[in-house]
């Protein structure tokens, strides 16, 4: 049971998981691919009485499925446990759930796979009381025929598992449009609040025989959000109701540059009937959605409002998360790039420099590199990889970065020595745990030649690529990463850089991802290097970027530096 517990643990911390659960309604629960219970809401207790964190854990067929009379099923009689089984969507109307005091609820449930955003499978149960049948209640006149309460749980339960599982606006702004149409109406409208509290028509969308046309015609930036209009899209973009459309509202005089906006959109798109719903965020309305009626038959009613904004806060939701992320992201990249430094210019030699984000804003935040000139003439070189992906990680790469400096331009002394000095100083006067790290320091010989110094503290290796595409992983030098609290000797190794050659100072997000050994990675990286060898650095580096580094879940750092092709005598250092 632990390891449910742990699931569910995981479960609730990623945005949105608790918040979609609760927003379906009704009894729902996910369970894992063994048909353990991971998280239940609050449905689950008002229909059967029990409390959610007693259900986590348990085998949801043993505990909750029964016959009409309240007996155990087997495994071959429960309708649910097998199309569980088959891993397909699946609805069912005559089962029987137990309730804590042990009488039984009839139900109607659906299940459905659901996406948690990682590689675990999960799937999704919701359950109701099962609907009464013979309602002869009259339908509006022109009204399209409603949903089923089983179909109306089906959408919903795919919109929360599409929209939740993608961080990327766009992504959930196409998703929504394609829950919709043309389920419920053959025109999407979506317009979204900037940052800037400026409207945008982002998406204006029409199911045309099976197809999904967008019109960017239509979209584009849209007037300012009146204060006191009465007009049903501005009352949504303010946050203020939904509201039942049709063409007519819009050809009375226009109170405002929107209300002139939604004329040419109802004149364009020959909507007939539409509803506008508010999407509010849970600080901010976010924006507005419309769906509207050309050509399919039926008018909406205000019995399709509830769906409607129920697919509304469900958007909503997964808008919201979107933004969160994208601020979070933009501020991790904005720390990064201001914190990694320019590079210098070293008479005789060439250096590159690249950072690429991770594609997960919680992974920004480790990686740095950095080159600069030293007292003796030297230049200093190095890599490395604070551990953690997240703005505490890229505030200790600042602060060791900075300390490397000081001891670097401070003291004459081999790389060893200042990593040494470093790994002395992380644990008592910095915030970071553990760091890899390749201090080199590069100088040039009495016969003109370059020599290449460093020390490797648990950082892959440095790669050397002569002009003819001959390689060679510098694996000397190497010891204990920093932060262990394990006092070792540093060693140094060094090597002397032939004319024309490309070295290659690099972290692991170049060389790992999912699915591939480091082996393989580092094969990897060297066989593009040898390729691109012959090409400029600047164009070396983004071929070789562009051609190696995998979809993982890292940034990447990358330094490259290449000497002259002709060795020309001069004075050995300092």
């Amino acid at each position: 049971m632990t390891g449910a517990h742990d699931e569910t643990a995981r479960l609730t911390r990623r945005p949105g998981i608790t918040e979609a659960l609760e927003a379906l309604g009704t009894g729902a629960y996910l369970v894992d691919e063994q048909g353990r219970i991971l998280a239940a809401n609050s449905g689950v207790e008002r229909l059967l009485g029990r409390r959610a964190e007693d259900l986590v854990g348990e085998d949801a067929h043993e505990l909750l499925h029964r016959g009409a009379q309240g007996q155990p099923l087997h495994v071959s009689q429960c309708a649910m446990r097998q199309a569980f089984h088959a891993g397909q969507p699946a609805q069912g109307d005559d089962d029987y759930f137990s309730r804590a005091d042990g009488s039984v609820l009839p139900v109607s449930w659906l299940i459905v796979p659901y996406s948690s955003g990682d590689r675990s499978p999960t799937t999704l149960v919701i359950f109701h009381p099962r609907e009464r049948t013979g309602s002869t209640e009259p339908r509006p006149e022109g009204a399209a025929e409603p949903l089923s309460e089983l179909e109306r749980l089906a959408l919903l339960a795919e919109t929360t598992s599409r929209l939740t599982s993608t961080l990327n606006v766009d992504e959930i702004l196409r998703r929504l449009v394609d829950l919709v149409l043309p389920r419920l109406a053959d025109w999407a409208v979506v317009d979204l609040i900037t940052e800037h509290d400026e409207v945008w028509r982002t998406a204006v969308v029409q199911s045309e025989e099976g197809r999904l046309v967008a019109h960017e015609e239509l979209q584009g930036p849209m007037p300012p959000v009146p204060e006191h209009s009465p007009m049903p899209l501005s009352r949504a973009l303010r946050g203020v109701a939904s509201a039942l459309v049709d063409p007519d509202v819009y050809h009375s005089p226009p109170d405002s540059g929107i209300a002139v906006e939604q004329r040419r959109l109802f004149d364009a798109t020959g909507i007939r009937s539409a509803v506008v719903v508010p999407l509010r965020g849970t600080r901010e309305v976010l924006g507005a959605f419309t769906l509207g009626r050309a050509d399919k038959p039926g008018n909406f009613t205000t019995a399709d409002l509830p769906l409607i904004e129920d697919i509304a806060r469900r958007a909503s939701l997964a808008l919201d998360n979107a933004r969160l992320y994208q601020r979070q992201r933009a501020v991790a990249e904005t720390m990064q790039n201001h914190l990694l430094p320019q590079m210098p210019r070293v008479p005789g030699l060439q250096l590159a420099v690249r950072y690429l984000p991770a594609p997960d804003a919680s992974q920004v935040g480790g990686d740095w590199y950095d080159a600069f000139s030293l007292s003796d003439g030297a230049t200093a070189l190095a890599i490395g990889d604070v551990v953690g992906h997240d703005l505490e990680a890229t505030a200790g790469m600042a602060q060791l970065r900075n300390m490397l400096r000081a001891y670097a331009w401070s003291q004459q002394t081999p790389p060893s020595r200042i990593v040494e000095r470093l790994d002395e100083a992380i644990m008592p006067i910095t915030d970071v745990s553990m760091a890899t790290l390749v201090c080199a320091r590069v100088s040039r010989t009495s016969d003109g030649t370059w020599q290449l110094t460093w020390s490797n503290a648990g950082h892959p290796p440095p790669l050397l690529v002569t002009r003819d595409g001959l390689t060679e992983y510098l694996t000397d030098g190497h010891s204990l990463l920093l932060g262990t609290g394990v006092s070792v000797r540093r060693p140094d190794a060094t090597v002397q850089l032939p004319p024309g050659c490309t070295l290659l100072l690099y972290t692991d997000g170049l060389i790992e991802a999912p699915g591939r050994t480091i082996d393989d990675g580092l094969d990897r990286l060297r066989h593009h290097a040898a390729a691109l060898a012959h090409r400029p650095l600047p164009s070396f580096t983004d071929q070789l970027l562009r051609r190696v580094q995998p979809p993982g879940l890292d940034d990447v750092a990358l330094l490259t530096l290449r000497t002259p092709k002709e060795s020309r005598p001069g004075s050995a250092p300092r």
